[in-house]
């Protein structure tokens, strides 16, 4: 183990089981309409490699980049500096599992905005429960 790995914190993990096919949220994950309905304004475009802004408010416009794409199944970009978002999706016999995975937090590192990742981190694992559940109403709806 190196000294970074003890450094970092847990990776954010949520996963839930949508009573909605694959489609439906792989079109609400991975799509720049879907992904403004529960999550923030964007402008992605699933493309690997594709560089875009997601707009988060008064944190302004972040910049990501598109580092994996397995349409219906997995979707992964680097979120800012330091993190990397992930949405796995698992066809269930007409619903979908659903795990997000926030990962790249390191206690040792402050974010973009001067905040530390030990705080951001515990503020965005609550948020994350109630985005889940916004994705949950957008494609359940």
């Amino acid at each position: 183990m190196t000294i970074n790995d003890q450094d970092k914190l847990p990776d954010i993990r949520r996963t839930l089981i949508l009573n909605a096919p694959i489609k439906k949220v792989w079109d609400a994950a991975a799509t720049s309409e879907g992904i403004a309905a529960w999550f923030m304004p964007n402008d992605f475009k699933p493309i690997l490699g594709y560089e875009f802004h997601l707009n988060a408010g008064p944190f302004g416009m972040s910049p990501c980049k598109v580092t994996e794409i397995d349409p219906p199944n997995r979707l992964s970009f680097n979120w800012g500096k330091d993190w990397m978002l992930t949405f796995e999706l698992k066809e269930m016999d007409g619903k979908t599992e659903f795990t997000l995975i926030h990962s790249g937090w390191d206690e040792n590192k402050v974010t973009e905005f001067d905040e530390s990742h030990t705080i951001v981190r515990d503020r965005m694992d609550r948020g994350w429960a109630g985005l889940v559940k916004s994705l949950s109403k957008y494609v359940e709806g």
